[in-house]
């Protein structure tokens, strides 16, 4: 029981997230589809709070004059360069992919951010987002049943 809660307790830091989780059922010898159903559910899970924790946050330090002209003006310049080179229509298709590659740095905390940042609708960046982790959680618990 012990080991299920340090399993979902790694899913849901940002730092770890899915990837560290299944590595560490590995290396402590995990039933390899089980840890993959518990960890890919935790950092589901997790996905809706970071957009509601991203809202209070945002909406909280918007009072400060420094935070506020820094962030409209990185997110307007970064907004208007990745929407000149990708455009609107392949967002979705980017944070799927965004999720989905196994990389440091990547995952839900990643894809929600640049969902948020991005004012890609919930709904569908939800969307995106889920079928990223699964893939990710997929490609990780796959390579590592090779090792």
């Amino acid at each position: 029981m012990i080991t299920i809660a340090k399993l979902i307790f790694l899913s849901i830091l940002p730092i770890s997230e899915l990837r560290g989780a299944i590595i560490y059922s590995k290396i402590i010898g995990m039933d390899p589809l089980l840890s993959f159903f518990i960890a890919t559910l935790a950092n589901i899970a997790i996905v809706p709070f970071i957009f509601f924790f991203l809202d209070y946050l945002h909406h909280f330090f918007l009072r400060a004059r420094f935070y506020k002209r820094i962030f409209y003006f990185q997110v307007r310049r970064t907004t208007k360069k990745i929407e000149k080179h990708i455009g609107t229509k392949w967002e979705l298709p980017a944070l799927y992919l965004l999720v989905a590659i196994p990389l440091p740095f990547t995952g839900a905390y990643t894809g929600v951010l640049a969902a948020w940042i991005f004012k890609i609708k919930r709904k569908k960046a939800l969307l995106a987002i889920v079928l990223g982790v699964i893939t990710a959680g997929i490609l990780l618990s796959s390579g590592l049943s090779l090792i």
